[in-house]
């Protein structure tokens, strides 16, 4: 069987012969299965397989991408004099070019134990997708079922570059998710759970998450409207890694070079409470988003983003570095028909010292949420809305069931006056502990 490493090697190798100055290529492989199970009955069955490659060359300042779901040999020279004709025509681009970090030489072995052997057949995944709806159902106060679903994936990604760097690596993945209804009529609440992972040792047990499925809808029963006003807000872990998603992308390099960020100022200044730390780690072994290197051969590592509340890295890729005249930090992501783009890894927020009850202790009357909705976010301004739900915060303890409100405020305000808990859990590759807020307004009754 031929290695399909060495043939995007000779895809690159012939792209220099034909007059690129410099190339790379990715191939992005992978098979998935799923199946989803509703009313105890298999409803759903997809499998796909793909193989996709990705040319870039440059020619001078100049660069272009094409891509094709075939990896024939034979047809790489129509793929290279396409990908040629195109990079003569575009614009000039002076930040262009290979990353100057590019590791030299061939790397097949990551470390990072991404491949489970265990590859789950459809009987498998039908038991457990079935287990978690059964679970689901059994709550009292459940009365209808979205379904139960479980999924298996395995992917391989192999990126060459004339720089002299070639590298694979793998990955798999196994899934459980449940969603039922709660109520009847207009009454109805719907909600879910579910878990993914590297490993099918490290999934949660379908059962497991189809109870919480079940119990967080009729939790949800009957809910009412908050008065407007200004109020603590406690984030669930289920929603409060979205405000580290709002933190990555003010910090992602693009944004910065652009000037389109309302952090792009505040490299080296306190922007997190003094024992808050955020890390981007692509090395954790056995997580989601693991890689032994970027989109450009640059080899990864963990990078502190804020360290003690201060802001001291930037998202990088080689472009974006260039750009804001700083080395890329490893943080170059892609696909076959895309050019590298700086984006995060497994990124965490960490430093809580105080449990959520204790978080939640002094509070008379606040916002509990776990669950999000819309995304009206202003890059430019920090300016922050979105709608949500969840449950009132009455004397320290969660009361009743809410819905169909806003929160609002600005992410300056917002990141400085953050507040922790100490139950991080790695779970779902952006993850943050319960987080409390006290500078938002509750625009509802």
């Amino acid at each position: 069987m031929t290695d399909r490493l060495s043939l995007i090697e000779t895809l690159v190798a012939d792209a220099r012969r034909a007059g690129a100055d410099a190339a790379e290529a990715i191939l992005v492989s992978g098979t998935s299965l799923g199946i989803q199970v509703r009313q105890g009955r298999s409803e759903e069955l997809e499998r796909s397989e793909h193989n996709d490659v990705g040319l870039r060359v440059f020619v001078g300042s100049r660069s272009a991408i094409v891509s094709a779901t075939s990896i024939d040999p034979a047809g790489f020279g129509r793929l290279i004099e396409q990908a040629l004709a195109m990079a003569r025509v575009v614009p000039e681009d002076r930040f262009a070019g290979l990353c100057d970090r590019t590791q030299s030489g061939r790397f097949e072995d990551d470390g990072l134990d991404l491949v489970d052997a265990a590859e789950p057949d459809i009987a498998a995944l039908t038991e457990r997708a079935r287990i978690a709806e059964a679970a689901a159902l059994a709550v009292a106060g459940v009365t209808n079922s979205q379904g139960g679903s479980a999924g298996y994936g395995r992917n391989e990604i192999m990126l060459a570059t004339s720089g002299g760097f070639s590298g694979r690596y793998g990955r798999t993945s196994h899934s459980i998710s449940a969603s039922v209804l709660a109520g009847s009529g207009t009454a109805m609440q719907r909600d879910y759970d579910y878990h993914s992972s590297v490993h099918l040792a490290d999934l949660d047990d379908p059962a497991t998450i189809g109870r919480s499925a079940g119990e967080r809808a009729v939790a949800r029963m009957n809910p009412v409207k908050p008065r407007t006003g200004r109020m603590p807000v406690v984030f669930d872990p289920r929603v409060s890694n979205s405000l580290l998603g709002h933190l990555s992308a003010a910090i992602n390099g693009a944004a910065i070079a652009r000037g389109t960020s309302f952090l792009k100022d505040r490299m080296g200044t306190r922007i997190l409470p003094a024992t808050v730390t955020v890390t981007d780690d692509p090395t954790r072994p056995r997580a989601s988003r693991s890689k032994p290197f970027d989109g450009e051969g640059v080899r990864t590592a963990p990078l502190l983003l804020i360290e003690n509340g201060e802001l001291t890295s930037w998202v990088l890729d080689g472009r974006s570095g260039r750009q804001l005249g700083l080395p890329s930090r490893g943080n170059a992501s892609r696909g076959p028909s895309s050019p590298p783009s700086p984006s995060a890894s497994n990124l965490f927020l960490s430093g809580g010292v105080a449990s959520p009850q204790d978080l939640m202790a002094d509070i008379k009357e606040g916002v509990y949420l776990n669950e999000m909705m819309g995304n009206a976010v202003n890059g430019l301004t920090g300016d922050y809305s979105r709608g949500a739900a969840g449950f009132m915060i009455r004397d320290g303890a969660l009361a009743e069931p809410i819905a169909e409100f806003t929160i609002a405020g600005n992410l300056v305000e917002m990141f400085a006056s953050l507040e922790p808990a100490n139950d991080l859990v790695f779970r779902r590759g952006t993850d943050a502990p319960t987080i409390r807020i006290d500078t938002l307004t509750i625009a509802g009754a």
